[in-house]
């Protein structure tokens, strides 16, 4: 499987960078304020129509229509190769409402996994399952649903999160596999004009009002041919093997990226700091991750910082940011604050004795010890000065090391 950044799979941002775009949008924005106002009214309806009507191609086909009202069109592609004897439906996940797009076309139910249970369960149209026991009771629970005749098939979307849509796939969890020996894939692709279709960590009312207000968005629902698991195929493989059929169909890539990663990205740029200028300063980098808006020049240096943050954890990124804007080189760089950490702890202790620490060399050999302190404290500022010398080299030797063993550079290249 090929790996793209966590970066291009997620809208981290709702509205356009494009001046264009944004332009346009603000020119349209009292319009969508309006139809956004008209569309919660309808909305009512619709809810109370698909609670009124008995599950039939006549509510659904209503319902369908109606929501076309509200800005969701839905296109299908291949519904002749739909097969009405397939239990388990597995689909790309890309908005909160996939499974009620989905559920237009065909009846389908789709378990609630996480989240809201009761009313707002059954309101989003999510089938309630007791989920407290872990997937295993959950995976059992759900193939005895699959294996009982005269019940709609299952819908479930694997990535157990969702995407853009446009970049590539999230890992497919091997768990749903496992219930039934066949699956029918289902490409989703959506569209929409004007702003992205989801942002981590909003709500699905806040995704619902953003869904009134744009124009419309367009739901292209494409039915792959059912896949059945070989003889000898574990759950993963046969995972693995849909995933790459639906990547390809919808000309995106496979990766191993998972929920659990997409979820450690979003808490790592909460926690960083955006960049108020053009120009780097401490607050334009954040562990790595780097807001969309910084220029070529700004994402070097920020790749850079990340490089000697790898070498020296402990040092702030602000400190390292601003000492790369001056030297704009890596060993410079942990050379400087080498220097400077030592030197804040020679004037902290006084010189009065040295500490014993070591520092482990990483190598393929024995794995030495390294000594950067001396024994005792010398006796004149001649030996004094030669022992903070020796401890200066020895760290900074440690240092290098690391930052080549980090980046699988060698020895020649670092020079």
């Amino acid at each position: 499987m090929e790996t793209r950044g966590v970066e291009d799979m997620f809208d981290f941002r709702r509205f356009p960078k494009d001046a264009v775009v944004l332009l346009l949008l603000l020119v349209y924005f009292p319009v969508g304020i309006c139809l956004t106002l008209i569309r919660i009214f309808i909305g009512v309806h619709v809810f109370l129509v698909s609670c009124a009507l008995p599950e039939c191609f006549v509510r659904r086909f209503i319902v369908r229509i109606m929501c076309s009202v509200l800005g969701m069109h839905v296109r299908q592609k291949n519904p002749r190769s739909r097969d009405k004897n397939t239990k388990l439906y597995i689909c790309n996940h890309v908005t909160e409402f996939d499974h009620n797009i989905i559920n237009l076309l065909t009846p389908c139910n789709t378990p609630q996994l996480a989240g809201s249970t009761g009313f707002v369960c059954w309101a989003r149209g999510f089938m309630e399952i007791h989920s407290a026991s872990g997937h295993a009771a959950v995976g059992e629970s759900l193939q005895r649903y699959c294996s009982t005749e005269g019940t709609a098939p299952l819908l479930l979307f694997p990535e157990e999160d969702t995407t853009n849509g446009r970049a590539a796939l999230l890992k497919f969890s091997s768990w749903p596999f496992s219930l039934t020996e066949s699956i029918q894939p289902v490409a989703l692709r959506v569209t929409r004009p004007l702003l992205s279709l989801s942002t981590p960590e909003s709500s699905w009312l806040t995704e619902l009002l953003w869904t009134f207000f744009v124009p419309c968005t367009v739901y292209h629902v494409s039915w792959l041919p059912p896949v059945s698991r070989q003889d000898g195929e574990s759950t993963q493989e046969f995972a693995n093997k849909v995933q790459e059929l639906l990547a390809v169909e919808l000309g995106l890539v496979s990766t191993k990226i998972t929920k659990a990663d997409k979820a450690e990205h979003i808490k790592r740029k909460r926690h960083s700091v955006p960049p108020t200028s053009t120009n780097v300063t401490p607050g334009s980098i954040g562990l790595g991750f780097m807001v969309q808006s910084l220029g070529t020049d700004d994402r070097r240096i920020a790749k850079m910082a990340q490089q000697v943050k790898d070498v020296l954890p402990h040092v702030p990124l602000n400190v390292i940011a601003k000492d790369l804007a001056k030297t704009n080189c890596v060993d410079t760089t942990i050379t400087n604050l080498l220097e400077s950490k030592e030197e804040a702890s020679v004037e902290a202790t006084g010189m009065s004795t040295f500490g014993a620490s070591k520092i482990s060399h990483y190598s393929s050999g024995s794995a030495p010890t390294i000594k950067p302190a001396a024994k005792s404290f010398g006796k004149s500022p001649a030996d004094r000065h030669l022992s903070l010398q020796e401890r200066k080299d020895a760290l900074y030797n440690f240092a290098r090391r690391r930052y080549i063993e980090k980046h699988g550079l060698d020895q020649e290249e670092s020079h």
